[in-house]
This record gives structure tokens, C-alpha cells and sequence, in this order.
């Protein structure tokens, strides 16, 4: 409003009148209308912002009033567009979704598949735009299988383009999205890209990475893949206490559910074997330093980290269908030499 009513006050002539001539109740007479005037002062309507969009369509849905604007986008889409068009149709139309939740709900699976088509797209900007709009879609539910269709796609996206934005774009879909189990073959394939984003230096991807394994811990025909998977000889690292809190606790909670699945009846009714610089020789081979680094992690200033360093080390010690009865649980000599 402060940059509006000198605005004003210049079109009313009022600036002169207040400053110079009115006195007393005069003045604060004029000084209200010219307040008053400043407030209906609208600035002009700016149709090309997102943000100015966002808010129309935003007040004609709370009114009862669809404002068509993802169908709008939706049809601008099926146009031919170069590739910096389509990657600003397809953002706007991922923050409509959010916006306009009853519009985007009317949209049916053609307009899903329609996005879907995106990721084939030759520009990276325009295949992560069209991931962001997929995850947007995925938060309404009748939508959900249409788009798990697209999880091997969003799977060969990841391991095959080394793209940051790319790899949180794509995983955070898929952390979305209950993965069926016709794509665990693609799954199993694309393990070493997934555990290599794990180890990255980037934090939001590496995160989502962890996040994904973590669930994939939990499948019994994942969970050799993954312990028998390759990792890099500082893979540890990854437990070290200047790693931000966020990450820690992913690894940490990851590292549970690997505890957990190894020690379950029907995981060690098989006698398995791994690789020498497999992620199981790391967490829990006979020469992995784990425990020093879970043991640093309890005095960890974040306490959410603190407990789940201390449900760790409680898995390791307590086999699964042992844990009922405290005599059962015991220091493991691979990961708690001499009683630590």
C-alpha cells in the first residue's frame, strides 16, 4: 500500500492540499480519503504472472467457480511447444494441482497419460517438470495406478541420466507411489544406480535415495540385492556425525530395516553369499566398524537421531524372532567385540 497511495494521492491532487493547506480535522479528513483511495488502487492486473494466476484461479475455485486453468494448460500442452514452453506449462500446471484440488481431481487418466508422455521429452528440464506434475497428480488417489504405470520409465530416467535435480525429481515420485511387484525386475537392475546416489554429495538426492532402499528393504526378494550390492570402500561415511540430520536418520532408519530383514527365520533359512565390497560386508561383515560409528551417533545432538542409532544397535544384537526374550539377546562378536 506505501507504494500506491503517493499514487493516489498524485491523481487525486491531494498531495499539495494535505501537505501545505488543510489543518486540523481538515486535514485528517483529506489524509483518510486519500488512504482510502490508496486501498482501492489495484495494480494493474499482471495476467502473465504465475502468481497472479495462481491467486485467480485460487478465488474463483473457493467461490464455486472452476477456472479452468488446468484444462487451459492442459490443452497447451497437446500443442506443439518448444522445450522451454512446455517446461513452464508443466510447472504451472504441477502448482495448479496443489492449488486447485478440485479441478485437478475433474482431470481424468488421458490428461495423466498426456504428462506421462513428457518423460520422453529430449530435454531433461522438461522430463523433470513432468515428474513434479506426475507427484502432484499422485497425492489424488483414483490417479495412483494410472501413474505406477510410469515407474519403469521413471526408473530408466534415474540410472541412466546423472542428473541431481533429475534423480530427487524422479525418486520423490516414486517414494510417492506403492510400487507393484512386476517392476522388481527393473528394480534389481537399476540397485547400483540407486546405491550410488546414496553415496553422492548431494543431500536431497541422496536422501530420497536411502528412502527408496529403505522400502525396498522390506520386500523379502529385494533384500539380497540389495546387501549383496556394491558400495565404495567409505561407505560408512555416510554415519559420521557432520553428515546433516536429515541423511543420518534416513541411513540410520535403513540401516534397521537391513538389520531386521537379515535376521528374520526366512532370511536365514538360506545360507548366503556376498561379494567382498558388498553393503553387507560393510554394515555387518567381521571387519565393519559400524559400532564405533552407531556409538558416537547416541550422544548426537538431534534426538530423533540419538534413538534410531539406539534401535540400531538393539537389531544388531537381538535377532528378530529372538527379541521377545531378553536372555536370547547378545553381543554379537562381529559388530560388539569384548562386550561393547
Amino acid at each position: 500500500m506505501g507504494k500506491t497511495i503517493p499514487r493516489c494521492l498524485q491523481q487525486l491532487d491531494l498531495r499539495k492540499s494535505v501537505v501545505g493547506l488543510a489543518t486540523g480535522a481538515g486535514a485528517v479528513y483529506l489524509l483518510y480519503k486519500a488512504i482510502r483511495a490508496g486501498i482501492k488502487c489495484q495494480p494493474p492486473l499482471c495476467s502473465n504472472s504465475p502468481i497472479c494466476i495462481a491467486r485467480l484461479a485460487v478465488e474463483r475455485e473457493r467461490h464455486g467457480r472452476d477456472s479452468g486453468e488446468i484444462r487451459r494448460l492442459l490443452n497447451s500442452l497437446e500443442c506443439k511447444q518448444d522445450e522451454y514452453a512446455k517446461s513452464m506449462i508443466l510447472h504451472s500446471i504441477t502448482r495448479c494441482v496443489y492449488l486447485l484440488e478440485a479441478e485437478a481431481s475433474a482431470c481424468t487418466t488421458d490428461d495423466i497419460s498426456l504428462v506421462g508422455e513428457m518423460l520422453d521429452d529430449k530435454d531433461n528440464s522438461v522430463k523433470i517438470q513432468a515428474l513434479n506434475a506426475l507427484k502432484a497428480f499422485s497425492g489424488i488417489r483414483k490417479f495412483r495406478l494410472k501413474i505406477q504405470e510410469h515407474s519403469i520409465k521413471v526408473l530408466e530416467l534415474i540410472s541412466t541420466i546423472w542428473d541431481t535435480e533429475l534423480h530427487v525429481a524422479g525418486l520423490r515420485l516414486l517414494n510417492n507411489l506403492p510400487l507393484p511387484d512386476y517392476v522388481h525386475p527393473q528394480l534389481r537392475r537399476v540397485m547400483p544406480a540407486l546405491m550410488e546416489i546414496m553415496q553422492s554429495d548431494y543431500v536431497l538426492a541422496q536422501v530420497q535415495a536411502v528412502r527408496l532402499l529403505s522400502y525396498l528393504a522390506q520386500k523379502n526378494d529385494l533384500l539380497y540385492d540389495i546387501l549383496n550390492c556394491q558400495v565404495h570402500s567409505n561407505f560408512l561415511n555416510l554415519f559420521q556425525s557432520s553428515q546433516p540430520g536429515s541423511l543420518l536418520f534416513e541411513v540410520l532408519v535403513f540401516a534397521e530395516r537391513l538389520s531386521e530383514g537379515r535376521n528374520s527365520t526366512h532370511y536365514r533359512a538360506v545360507k548366503w553369499h556376498y561379494n567382498e565390497q558388498s553393503l553387507h560386508e560393510a554394515l555387518f561383515g567381521d571387519e565393519s566398524r559400524l559400532a564405533d560409528r552407531l556409538l558416537s551417533l547416541v550422544i548426537h545432538p538431534e534426538e530423533e537421531v540419538q534413538i534410531q542409532a539406539c534401535k540400531v544397535i538393539v537389531s544388531l544384537q537381538c535377532p528378530q524372532d529372538l527379541g521377545s526374550r531378553p536372555s536370547a539377546c547378545r553381543p554379537s562378536h562381529s559388530y560388539f567385540k569384548n562386550g561393547e
